[in-house]
């Protein structure tokens, strides 16, 4: 949610730490195996923002119904949070089994936030997510089909190669209350989103594998006068597909990816129609990403487009207010080496469009958002890393209207802002884990 910051001004983050997490309890019961794995991680963090402008970052930095911001009318301001990072705290429970030749595996997880903002409340706002809940049954020989709650298929590679996925990212400033920060997401790649879905992935042929799916549609989400929905697809789904290809070579591995989505917005009658007007357009979006490990050295490279897709989540900002597509585009690079030591540093930019169509659009100007991040992540154990971040976000074109994306884990209050500088950004962290299924 660097996102978020960047509305007002400039400013630099501190964040420190603590965390743990069980790495995972095998407990055989009958003709099951139950795992049961989970993270807990908190940080402190230190927003600074600087600028000429404070507009609509009252509501920024407040989130959805909170009262913490910086809006007091100076240029300077700063902001202390205690959060999660860009994974939430999670407990996760799993079992798998193998009955009539087919393997049969299920898993739940609850993902509470660490951060409160008012004594005597510790529920009510966005503090608590349910992002998994899904089953699975195949077998090698044919595959598997995932029904359930689970990480979306497009765009879900995107996220898992983001360097941030095990740190904070984007979003520190105004995120009291919540449960996650927004790592890169808005800023190089769409979010994946969790999603109900009903799945099919094929077996591993010498690396190469696919899933295509149905999947929950979303509604669209007005941006700057545009078109929101409450019909979401009408009577369709949302299709996504993706395939990867991974390879290991001699000291060098690494995978290749394409995904995509289409999905109908069902956005009934409309006033100022033209002539030519859809009145349910079909929103898409595709992506293309690869990456290398050799000697040490991880190299990412990732890019997507499409259309009434929108900004940051799915079908944000997607449409104007007559229900014309509006383009997207974006992408990140991303390199990390390997230290003697097992330290893992690295440092990536990425930025994410929305455009603007012509004159009678809301938009006052393209939305570009942009993020460098360079970080260090170090294992003291097995599952206990310290990581040290500094991400400095900006738009690229003010002014403009800006409103925060609508989902589980994020502010839904939109704001107008104008003049907006570089915000930056550094973090430093206690972390344990065990990897998620999914993050």
């Amino acid at each position: 949610m660097n996102k978020n910051i960047k509305l007002a001004v400039a400013g630099a983050v501190l964040a420190l730490s603590a965390s743990a997490a069980n790495a995972g309890i095998v407990i055989p019961a009958g003709d099951w195996t139950l795992d049961i794995g989970g993270i807990v991680n908190t940080y402190a963090t230190w927003t600074r923002v600087t600028g000429t402008s404070t507009a609509g970052y009252a509501t920024y930095m407040g989130g959805r119904n909170n009262a913490d911001n910086l809006s007091d009318g100076g240029t300077n301001r700063s902001q202390a949070n205690m959060t999660t990072g860009l994974l939430p705290n999670y407990l996760s429970v799993s079992g798998t089994t193998r009955q009539n030749d087919l393997d049969v595996a299920f898993t739940i997880s609850i993902n509470p936030g660490s951060s409160t903002t008012q004594a005597g409340i510790q529920v009510g706002k966005l503090n608590q997510e349910n992002r998994q809940a899904f089953l699975t049954f195949g077998d090698k020989s044919w595959g598997s089909v995932k029904v359930g709650k689970d990480l979306g298929i497009f765009a879900s590679d995107a996220i898992l190669n983001d360097m941030t996925l095990l740190g904070v990212g984007a979003g520190a400033g105004g995120l009291s209350g919540n449960t996650t920060t927004l790592g890169r997401i808005g800023n190089g790649f769409m979010y994946a989103d969790w999603k109900a879905q009903i799945a099919y992935t094929t077996p591993n042929f010498s690396g190469f594998q696919a899933t295509a799916g149905l999947t929950q549609a979303f509604n669209s989400q007005a941006i700057a006068s545009g078109v929101t929905t409450t019909a979401r697809g009408g009577a369709s789904n949302a299709y996504e597909a993706k395939a990867s290809y991974s390879f290991a070579a001699n000291d060098v591995t690494g995978k290749v990816w394409v995904s995509g989505i289409g999905q109908k917005l069902d956005v009934g009658a409309m006033p100022s129609r033209p002539s030519n007007f859809t009145e349910n357009p079909t929103a898409w979006a595709a992506d293309i990403g690869a990456n290398v490990n050799f000697a040490g050295f991880g190299l990412t490279g990732y890019y997507y487009s499409g259309e009434g897709i929108g900004q940051t989540v799915q079908f944000y900002g997607g449409l104007d207010a007559r229900g014309r597509k509006r383009d997207s585009d974006g992408g990140y690079v991303q390199a990390t080496y390997v230290l003697p030591t097992k330290t893992k540093i690295g440092v990536s930019w990425g930025q994410s469009n929305l455009d603007k169509i012509d004159a009678n659009d809301g938009l006052t100007a393209d939305l570009k958002d942009r993020m460098w991040t360079v970080g260090a992540y170090h294992p003291l154990t097995k599952h206990l890393n310290l990581v040290a971040e500094y991400s400095s976000p900006a738009p690229t074109t003010p002014p403009r209207y800006q409103t925060l994306p609508k989902t589980d884990a994020l502010p839904r209050t939109p704001v107008k802002t104008s003049h907006p500088q570089d915000q930056k950004e550094t973090r430093i962290s206690d972390r344990r884990e065990k990897p998620q299924p999914t993050p």
